[in-house]
């Protein structure tokens, strides 16, 4: 059982591990240039930012360690880059063994497609679980040896209730896999849905009236800033977000098994 779950993850096992490395070594890169921000007029900083940008990265709390991390890695890196990756490469798990004419082999085996698909999606788990145990190690250790310190609970929570954030980001790239049929194009997709719905939460946030547009999109149920500067979880938004994961892989399935794939 779950014999392409493995083998999908051990070729994968490789760039997680290169990708969690150069994270964590980024990670302690920015927080080594924290201590210099002492001498910046941090109000001045922060109203120079038009409203959807501070609110789209959290930018009012900036001046604490925890807002410094909130900022610099956790709403860009994490919140936008790794969504966009994780949505990109969701993109490719199937349509590029239709586009490459392995998917015809893989098929001829006594398997189904559903167990297939299941098994891919669960495949990149390991890429997305790694990166959320090698980084924040990396992240506390650097914010100790600047001499700061943060709520290791508050750090952990920011890594755990990602998960649920980037498996739907992942789900999001899965539908593309199952619909487009070229596996570059799905990827482009991928990655241009993940950052128009980042900009419809951003820019309907900041929105009087248009507040209730901003909940179409996966990142308006998790937000870093208040889960480390607050210490907030919002534990109702990451069930949201499994739900919306599973709603999306089973309409992923549908859409593989009535998929034509020798066309």
């Amino acid at each position: 059982m779950l014999e392409i779950a493995r083998y999908e993850a051990e070729r994968r096992l490789k760039g997680t591990t290169a990708l969690a490395v150069g994270l964590g070594i980024l990670a302690l890169f920015f927080i080594a240039f924290f201590p210099s921000f002492a001498d910046v007029d941090m109000d001045s900083y922060i109203e120079a930012f038009p409203p959807a940008f501070r609110e789209a990265f959290g930018i009012e709390a900036l001046a604490s360690i925890e807002g410094f991390l909130a900022v610099e890695i956790y709403q860009f890196i994490w919140l936008l880059l790794l969504g966009l990756y994780v949505a990109y490469v969701a993109a490719g798990t199937i349509a590029e063994d239709v586009e490459r004419d392995r998917m015809d082999l893989l098929l001829s085996l006594p398997v189904s497609r559903t167990r297939v698909l299941t098994e891919k999606f669960a495949a990149l788990l390991v890429p997305i679980v790694v990166l959320n145990v090698v980084v924040p190690v990396a992240v506390y250790a650097g914010v100790l040896a600047i001499g700061e310190s943060i709520d290791p609970v508050d750090l952990a929570m920011v890594h755990l209730l990602s998960i649920p954030y980037l498996l739907a980001c992942e789900s999001i790239g899965l539908l593309l896999s199952t619909v487009v049929d070229r596996a570059d194009v799905a990827k482009r997709i991928a990655i241009a849905a993940v950052f128009v719905l980042f900009l419809i939460d951003s820019v309907a946030a900041s929105a009087e009236g248009l507040e209730w547009v901003a909940n179409v999109s996966p990142t308006a149920y998790y937000d870093p800033t208040a889960i480390l500067v607050e210490g907030s979880y919002d534990l109702t938004g990451a069930v949201v977000l499994l739900a919306v994961t599973a709603a999306l892989v089973l309409v992923s399935q549908f859409q593989f098994r009535r998929s034509d794939i020798g066309a």
